[in-house]
C-alpha cells in the first residue's frame, strides 16, 4: 500500500504513467514488437514456418503470437493457401505500417545512439548542385563552428529527386530549384539565383546580355564531372536544344571549372552565385542567359514544424536567415516591383 506524501506521490506517477497509454486501443496493449517482427517475417517469406526461423521461435509459437496478433487487431492478417501465406487486405495495410514501424526505429536508435558519442545533435540535409555550392557549404560552415555538438550529414542530390526524399524522412531538410508544391511538406523560399555561361575574358559571348543557350553549344564546354546535377542539367537541356554538348574536361569542382574557363579551356553553365568572387576579381567574364529556366528559385523542404528536433529547427532558421540569400529575395522582389 502507498503511505504518506511518498505513498501520494507514486500513486500520482502511477496515474499518469497508465493516463499516458489510456487513450489506445486496448488491443494496442496486447502485442509486442515481437509479434510485429513476426509478422513482417511470414508475409516476406509467404511462410509460417520461414517467419519462425527468421525471429528464432518455433513454428507452434509463431503460429500462437500469430493467432494474438489477428485476434487483437479483430481481423485475419493471412490466408493459408496452398502456395503459403498470403496476406489478407487487412493484411497489407498492416505491412505497409510495420515496415514503416521497424525503418523509423532503426532510425531512432541510430539518432539516440549518437548522444553516447557525446553530440546533441544530427542533422540529414539533401541539396541541389546550385544551392550546395552557392549557398549552402558556407553556411553549413559556420553553423557547425557555432554548433560544435552537432552533425550534419550533407548530400548532393538532383532537385526532382528532394522533395519526395525529404517526404520519405531519407533526409530532414532539403534545398532544391524549381517550383515545388506539397501538401503535406513545409515548402520555404530560400534564395534566388541565375544560370550564366561564364566564359574567359575576351572571348567571343563575353558580356553579352540575353543569350539563346543554342547559341552558347555552338563553343567548347567545361563542366564538373558526369554524377552532379549541374552537368545533368546542361546535357538533358543541350539535348531538348537537339544538340550535344562537346564537354572537353569534367573537373572535381566548380572552382576548378572557374580556373579552367579563366585559362581558356572553354565555357561553363554555372550559378551567379559560384562565379561571383572570380567575376570580381575580372578572371573570368560572364554572359546571361535569355531562357525561362535560368533564373532559379531555390526551396527549403523541411516536414511540418514541430516534427523535428530543436536543434533542426534552428538549423532551418540559421539557413533562411543567412543574410546572402536573405539579399537574393530581396532583390528578386525589387525586380518584380
Amino acid at each position: 500500500m502507498f503511505r504518506g506524501a511518498r505513498g501520494l506521490a507514486a500513486r500520482e506517477e502511477a496515474r499518469l504513467s497508465y493516463a499516458a497509454y489510456a487513450h489506445l486501443p486496448e488491443a494496442v496493449l496486447r502485442y509486442e514488437l515481437t509479434d510485429l517482427r513476426l509478422f513482417l517475417a511470414i508475409a516476406e517469406a509467404q511462410n509460417l514456418s520461414a517467419g519462425a526461423a527468421v525471429v528464432h521461435i518455433t513454428a507452434s509459437a509463431a503460429s500462437y503470437r500469430l493467432k494474438n496478433l489477428e485476434q487483437a487487431m479483430h481481423t485475419p492478417l493471412f490466408v493459408r493457401a496452398a502456395r503459403g501465406m498470403e496476406l489478407t487486405p487487412a493484411g497489407e495495410t498492416l505491412l505497409a505500417h510495420v515496415r514503416d514501424l521497424f525503418v523509423n526505429i532503426e532510425r531512432m536508435h541510430g539518432e539516440v545512439g549518437r548522444f553516447s558519442a557525446g553530440l546533441k545533435g544530427h542533422i540529414r540535409l539533401l541539396a541541389n548542385s546550385s544551392s550546395l555550392n552557392g549557398f549552402v557549404t558556407r553556411a553549413v560552415s559556420r553553423f557547425l563552428i557555432a554548433n560544435p555538438d552537432i552533425n550534419i550529414e550533407l548530400e548532393e542530390r538532383a532537385s526532382h529527386t528532394i522533395l519526395p526524399s525529404v517526404a520519405a524522412q531519407e533526409a530532414d531538410v532539403g534545398i532544391c530549384a524549381g517550383t515545388v508544391e506539397s501538401a503535406d511538406m513545409r515548402v520555404l523560399r530560400y534564395a534566388v539565383d541565375e544560370l550564366v555561361l561564364v566564359t574567359p575574358p575576351g572571348h567571343a559571348l563575353a558580356g553579352q546580355e540575353g543569350i539563346r543557350f543554342l547559341a552558347a553549344l555552338d563553343y567548347d564546354f567545361v563542366s564538373i564531372n558526369r554524377t552532379t546535377s549541374n552537368f545533368l542539367f546542361l546535357r538533358e537541356t543541350a539535348q531538348r536544344a537537339g544538340k550535344h554538348p562537346n564537354v572537353r574536361l569534367h573537373a572535381h569542382d566548380f572552382d576548378a571549372v572557374l580556373s579552367l574557363v579563366a585559362d581558356g579551356v572553354g565555357v561553363a553553365l554555372v550559378p551567379r552565385s559560384v562565379a561571383a568572387e572570380a567575376l570580381a576579381q575580372d578572371r573570368i567574364a560572364v554572359a546571361t542567359i535569355d531562357e525561362p529556366w535560368a533564373r532559379r528559385e531555390l526551396h527549403l523542404i523541411a516536414p511540418p514544424a514541430g516534427r523535428l528536433p530543436g536543434f533542426t529547427e534552428a538549423f532551418i532558421q540559421f539557413l533562411v536567415n543567412d543574410p546572402r540569400v536573405v539579399a537574393t529575395r530581396q532583390e528578386k522582389g525589387a525586380d518584380e516591383s
